[in-house]
């Protein structure tokens, strides 16, 4: 929901950053890898309760997260592959965030964790699959118009799943009542996701 304001105001933040990194020859995909083996540090660390040290590696990768993408804009090297990678390490990480929180107390978070990555995989699955009929009819894009493929909106978005992972790192006690909120978030993203997806193909059909 805050990704379209959100992100236009980090990407100019990040704009000294993307222009130092295009001097050192440095790809957009050697900037997701090295961000995704920073983040993925993130599960061991939750699993020993070393809540800030992740939490610090959850920030990290999320500015490396921005980065490959503005740095691909700006060095114009845009590519699918190179979104099809970004992708899919984003989803690694972020599964690897509630497993993290269940490894480290099972009794108490492993119910809310396992809800957490149901409902992940419906919110990931709902704007992957429309995705590909969207891109192969040419629909518009006006919000996400950078980003390599169609990103369809809802509630809980990046900087939500974001906000809701510093905030088990910070309170870690309440792991279990901060992830059902968010799979709550997440079930009416789903929700919407497929109600208007759905009739915005049939519409284009």
């Amino acid at each position: 929901m805050l990704d379209r304001f959100i992100t236009p105001i980090l990407e100019r933040l990040l704009q000294p950053l993307v222009r130092a990194l295009d001097r050192r020859n440095i790809s957009p995909d050697q900037i997701t890898l090295v961000g995704f083996g920073i983040g993925m540090t993130a599960l061991p660390l939750l699993a020993l309760q070393q809540w800030y040290a992740a939490l610090l590696v959850i920030i990290i990768n999320r500015v490396f997260d921005g980065l490959d993408g503005a740095l691909a804009r700006y060095q114009q090297q845009s590519s699918c592959a190179g979104g099809f990678l970004d992708i899919c390490l984003d989803f690694l990480f972020y599964a690897a965030i509630p497993l993290g929180f269940a490894l480290a107390n099972p009794i108490d978070n492993a119910l809310a964790a396992a809800t957490l990555l149901a409902v992940f995989m419906g919110t990931g699955a709902s704007f992957l699959a429309f995705a590909i009929p969207a891109e192969a009819r040419h629909l518009p894009r006006p919000q996400f118009a950078n980003k390599s493929f169609y990103f369809l909106n809802g509630l809980t978005e990046g900087s939500e799943t974001i906000a809701f992972f510093i905030a088990f790192c910070i309170w870690p006690s309440y792991f279990s009542e901060l992830a059902y909120c968010f799979a709550f978030l997440g079930a009416i993203t789903i929700f919407t996701r497929i109600h208007g997806g759905y009739h915005t193909l049939k519409n284009h059909t």
